[in-house]
């Protein structure tokens, strides 16, 4: 079978045949296949088994028909390389032992050497390269995400300890940007050259910051990594949740694709950030529950939106959750290759 080149087409809005999908977190616990590899391995050693990481990843691009692969893996994998003692607990998420509190903390982070550091993920990624025949998604945290977590010591609300360094100690806050940028830097680097094809940027919690708060205290870094990223000539996706007064300011950032939440039509999105950049999304993960006409009257709606400019790739507005059924979403994933192709004739 030839490769399946139409989501990198799609990045770069270069014509397709029909409109790429793939879906944040396609691998995961509503695959019954998932669930009984978790009864094995936790999340973290999954990702230290490369045969079965792989195995993870490629699952969904087979039952699914997905234009896409994204590595299984996590975003606090390389934060504990840097030195930060993480553990992820199943249905809570990241707990981190030694918050970063003061510029000691933020010193003693450790640059990234992602083959000396990660060489599971690196021969995952080898793997994954020889066996896909769609492109493969490498990804990392956006560096605002991940500094909730390291300084909050785990999932948060409100995020007022990460907020009370951005205002109260703006040195350290800079600091810790600054190494975290470098670490996405190198590890986004190294995954290209092990074989990702695109990257994309997760800044799920970045929602909680006003577009001044945002353009002061992470423009700055996330501006730099996107330059950079240029050089490895692989698409660059940026994504987050409750970014509709973000995308005035994202249009400024030298990436690929923008990520929209479904908060945001797409044609809104379109007017606030132009029509120089990919748009990616953006059902409502709790639509796929709804009854089958439900979803495809919503879907047909999206790529509607979606399909006015060059450049879209259908996904979900944030991740797939357990109790959806992978039945819907191979049939969804049907319905919008058939109906793209009725339209982009």
């Amino acid at each position: 079978m030839a490769f399946n080149d139409t989501f990198l087409r799609a990045c770069r809005k270069q014509p397709v045949e029909h409109i790429p999908v793939w879906y944040m977190r396609q691998a995961g616990r509503y695959q019954p296949e998932y669930r009984k590899v978790r009864e094995k391995y936790s999340l973290m050693e999954i990702c230290e088994i490369p045969d079965v990481c792989a195995e993870v990843t490629i699952l969904p691009v087979k039952q699914l028909n997905t234009d896409a692969a994204i590595l299984f893996s996590d975003i606090m994998i390389p934060v504990k390389a840097m030195g930060v003692d993480v553990d992820i607990k199943g249905g809570y998420g990241p707990v981190i032992a030694n918050p970063i509190k003061e510029m000691a903390d933020v010193t003693r982070l450790r640059e990234l050497d992602p083959e000396g550091d990660l060489p599971k993920t690196m021969e995952t990624i080898r793997i994954l390269k020889r066996e896909l025949e769609v492109p493969l998604i490498g990804f990392a945290g956006a560096p605002f995400t991940l500094a909730s977590y390291m300084i909050e010591g785990g999932p948060s609300k409100n995020y007022y300890k990460t907020k009370q360094m951005m205002y109260s100690a703006p040195e350290v806050w800079n600091a810790l940007m600054d190494k975290l940028g470098d670490m996405i830097i190198t590890y986004m680097k190294g995954q290209v050259a092990a074989g990702a094809q695109a990257v994309q940027i997760f800044d799920s919690w970045i929602g909680s910051l006003s577009p001044s708060d945002y353009r002061q205290y992470v423009f700055p870094t996330m501006k730099r990594i996107f330059e950079a990223l240029k050089e490895i000539d692989a698409p660059t996706i940026y994504f987050g949740i409750n970014t509709g007064e973000l995308l005035t300011v994202w249009k400024e950032l030298p990436v690929s694709v923008i990520g929209v939440d479904w908060r945001v039509p797409l044609d809104s999105a379109r007017e606030r950030v132009g029509t120089g950049f990919a748009l990616q999304g953006n059902l409502d993960p709790a639509l796929l529950l709804a009854p089958w006409p439900v979803i495809e009257q919503k879907a047909k709606e999206i790529l509607d939106m979606g399909m006015a400019h060059p450049g879209y790739i259908f996904n979900l507005g944030h991740g797939i959750f357990p109790e959806v059924q992978g039945e819907t979403l191979r049939k969804l994933t049907e319905f919008v290759h058939q109906y793209s192709v009725s339209k982009l004739k």
